[in-house]
């Protein structure tokens, strides 16, 4: 039997992550569906499923993508500020545009939202740094113990489609470890080998000295990892499939007034079989020649209930999830601009709670890259809505007080870049203004007109 591989070893920290990933990605496909309006069919009666599976298929109404998206549609980094001379605050906004970073950080905060955490991966390249959004499926890192913010390893895991083969990294602070194994079956574990690079030694130096990624985690716990957004909702979305499946079903059934008689005798055909003595439609009438015979209708199904059940659900969504009620429900009717802003107030909390912790990992990430966090951190564009009108009218009041026209201008959502030029622009101004009053002053003079001389005759 192969003895197990020493503690802390490439192969420990492969075996070790790499279960660890597994776990978790089996934990958050969950959620993954959910978004993806992959949801379980509401249940129903064994026999009654064949001729109701159409109708359990459309029953799916997906809320979760409305929950997620309402959060990471207003997560929007604008740009890095700093208070120290030397254009640091420059330099990131470079290394960020030069890695598309604008879609790709709203890649890693999808997912984070999605799964509970995604990464940003770090990479030194020929005059500069790479940096990469990194799926939570594929991606997995490890504190020291006793020292959360301190990594000790991460595993990057993926198929190469072109060989075949399941390839890993593993990354300590001081190198790089490969490997590759076959596919394993299902169930399985993969058996594998050392990984050979063209160029490369196994086992290389990790030139950065740390472990290269930034974590992007959305409500994590002090003992716990992040979790997804739709945790504590998926129970709900569930619930309200349930009640639209019944609700077609009863369309389906009994939405439509049945109608009834008596005392009529219905005739067979040939075979004895019965004939349907009545071809029902809006332009018949139905006439009998018995002299009892009576004719009416059972009353269609109220179908209230089921959306009422289905309303309230949703309002428990809004409510747990801290999503504005309008988002889900899609209605507006006659709100306030206060209304309005009183209901999305628990969303803009949310939105302040999360950034506080995607910022840990943002911040990481760019000092991976050599931009120190303390000398460029990173600017928000606000999650308000708010109107111009009301804005305006707050910036105006604040400059009374004495507010720096910079701090306004940060105030109304410019970016750091869009600051710096209007500040550019106004200086740029402000000598053209003085060189003109200047010249005006002090420049050569025409000579004076003899007619508006009066000593001149």
């Amino acid at each position: 039997m192969p003895q197990p591989p020493a503690v802390q070893s490439p192969e420990w920290w492969r075996d070790r992550l790499y279960a660890a990933l597994c776990k978790r990605t089996e934990q958050t496909n969950v959620y993954d569906a959910y978004y993806e309006c992959e949801h379980p069919l509401p249940f129903l009666h064994e026999k009654a499923r064949d001729p109701f599976r159409r109708l359990l298929k459309m029953s799916r109404a997906n809320y979760m993508e409305l929950v997620v998206d309402a959060l990471v549609g207003r997560l929007e980094v604008a740009g890095f500020q700093s208070d120290a001379e030397g254009g640091s605050d420059d330099e990131a906004w470079a290394l960020w545009q030069d890695n598309n970073l604008d879609g790709g950080s709203q890649l890693g905060f999808l997912e984070a939202a999605i799964r509970g955490t995604s990464y940003l991966m770090v990479s030194p390249v020929e005059g500069g740094y790479r940096i990469t959004p990194e799926h939570p499926t594929q991606v997995i890192t490890e504190s020291a113990p006793g020292s959360p913010g301190e990594l000790a390893a991460a595993l990057k895991l993926w198929m190469d489609d072109w060989t075949g083969r399941l390839c890993c990294t593993v990354y300590l602070p001081g190198n790089i470890y490969k490997f590759d194994a076959r596919e394993p079956q299902a169930g399985g574990k993969p058996v594998w080998e050392r990984r050979a690079v063209a160029g490369e030694d196994w086992g290389g130096k990790n030139v950065l000295g740390d472990v290269p990624f930034g974590e992007l985690s959305n409500r994590p716990r002090m003992l716990k990892p992040g979790a997804s957004e739709l945790r504590s909702v998926t129970g709900i979305q569930d619930r309200i499939n349930k009640t639209i499946a019944d609700r077609m079903m009863t369309q389906e059934a009994a939405a439509f007034p049945a109608k009834w008689a008596t005392g009529l005798e219905i005739p067979t055909d040939e075979n004895g079989q019965e004939i349907e003595p009545f071809d029902v439609a809006v332009n018949k009438i139905l006439i009998a020649e018995e002299a009892g015979a009576k004719f009416g209708q059972f009353a269609a199904a109220d179908l209230t209930g089921y959306l009422k059940a289905k309303e309230a659900d949703v309002h428990d969504i809004a409510a747990i999830t801290s999503t504005p009620p309008h988002y889900l429900l899609g209605s507006m009717v006659n709100l306030s601009a206060e209304a309005l802003k009183a209901a999305e107030a628990g969303l803009i909390h949310k939105i302040y709670q999360r950034r506080r912790f995607l910022e840990e990992g943002l911040e990481r990430t760019m000092r991976l890259a050599g931009i120190a966090s303390s000398q460029a951190r990173i600017v928000w564009k606000s999650p308000e809505w708010r109107t111009e009108g009301e804005l305006v009218d707050a910036l105006v009041k604040m400059s009374t007080l004495g507010v720096p026209r910079e701090v306004l201008w940060e105030r109304w959502g410019a970016t750091p870049q869009e600051i710096e030029r209007w500040r550019r622009l106004n200086e740029e101004a402000l000598q053209r203004a003085m060189s003109s009053d200047l010249a005006a002053e002090y420049g050569p003079k025409p000579p004076p007109d003899p007619d508006d001389d009066p000593q001149v005759e």
